[in-house]
Parts: C-alpha cells; sequence; structure tokens
C-alpha cells in the first residue's frame, strides 16, 4: 500500500535552520520587503544598479590589467591608468557610507503627501535572538522627512519550533512599525 503524505495548506511555508542566524535573518528580512512593498512603496534600485555598474567596471579593469600584451617594467602606465584598487574602494566606500544595514530603499508610495520613501534597515547581531528593525526616511534632510522608528524583539516570537516563520504575527508587527513611521511623519494638527 501505498502511504499518502499529508499536503501542507500553505505552499509559501517559509522555513529557516534555528540554529544559523543568517537563515533567520534572511527569512525575516524577506518578509519585511514583501510586507514593506505590500503597503504601497515601490522598490529603488538605484543604488543596486550604480554598484553593479561599479563592479563591471572594476572587473574590465582588473582584466585589462591582467592581459595586457607588455611585462610589468613597461606595463607601469597601464597600471597606473588601471585603478583597480581605487574603484574597488569606491564601491566599499558607497557599502560603507549609504549601505550600511540597509535591506530596502523605496520611492515614497504614489499618492501620498510624503516626497522621501523609505530606507529599511535589519539587525540580528551573533549569537542573539534580538532583531531590530529600522525604518527612517530615504532623505533625512527633508522636511517631509519622519522621525526613525524602530522594532526590536526575539525572533522566537516570529518562529515556531521547526523554524516555521509565524507570518501573522510577524505581519502585524512589521505594519505597526509602518504605520508608526507614517504617524511621525505626518504633520501635527493645530488645537
Amino acid at each position: 500500500m501505498e502511504e499518502k503524505k499529508p499536503e501542507s495548506t500553505n505552499k509559501n511555508v517559509k522555513k529557516a535552520n534555528l540554529l544559523e542566524h543568517n537563515s533567520i535573518k534572511h527569512i525575516l528580512d524577506e518578509s519585511v520587503s514583501d510586507i514593506v512593498k505590500s503597503r504601497g512603496y515601490k522598490e529603488d534600485v538605484r543604488l543596486s544598479n550604480l554598484k553593479l555598474i561599479l563592479g563591471t567596471v572594476i572587473i574590465v579593469v582588473a582584466l585589462v590589467a591582467q592581459f595586457y600584451n607588455k611585462k610589468f617594467p613597461e606595463n607601469r602606465d597601464c597600471l597606473i591608468g588601471c585603478i583597480y584598487v581605487v574603484l574597488n574602494g569606491v564601491l566599499q566606500l558607497i557599502l560603507y557610507t549609504k549601505e550600511k544595514n540597509a535591506i530596502l530603499f523605496t520611492y515614497p508610495p504614489e499618492g501620498s503627501f510624503t516626497s522621501t520613501g523609505l530606507v529599511v534597515s535589519s539587525k540580528l547581531p551573533r549569537f542573539s535572538d534580538e532583531y531590530t528593525l529600522t525604518i527612517d526616511s530615504a532623505d533625512p534632510k527633508s522636511i517631509s522627512a519622519g522621525k526613525s522608528v524602530q522594532l526590536t524583539k526575539s525572533v522566537t516570537q516570529w518562529f515556531t519550533k521547526d523554524g516555521v516563520l509565524v507570518e501573522g504575527l510577524f505581519w502585524k508587527d512589521v505594519e505597526a512599525l509602518i504605520k508608526d513611521y507614517a504617524k511621525e511623519g505626518e504633520p501635527k494638527k493645530k488645537k
């Protein structure tokens, strides 16, 4: 006799290895991205595109330096012209100053009064169960920028013992954080 396996009711179950913090963070970050996009925010991929273009330039420069048809003393000008290390340093500087812990950059939602998008950042330190999610303005100097809001909670609140993400609880927490950010950005009414 053939034994039938019970079919799961939800085929999009997100399961993490609870012993590996990168697996947990990846699933939570992916879910946060989905939640923010479902709230009407479009992803801003300009920084990602800049990094890809800069990385491609770095690879081309490295290939030119590697396969230049003269030996070392004569190709010195080529090596000086191929500022591989400098370009790589610029890429690292962009990552360090702009991206930091950001998992998502967005444009403002269509029809909103704000002129800035969001920067969604997260942290899950090694050997810790405390996941910190921060929502900030993409342009903090803007008049319409809201104050930064933060949520810090133990990941044990959102995962079962088997490592399955309880998406309903997580969505509720993240949506509450997005609403808090929206409240902070609204102009105060005078009485």
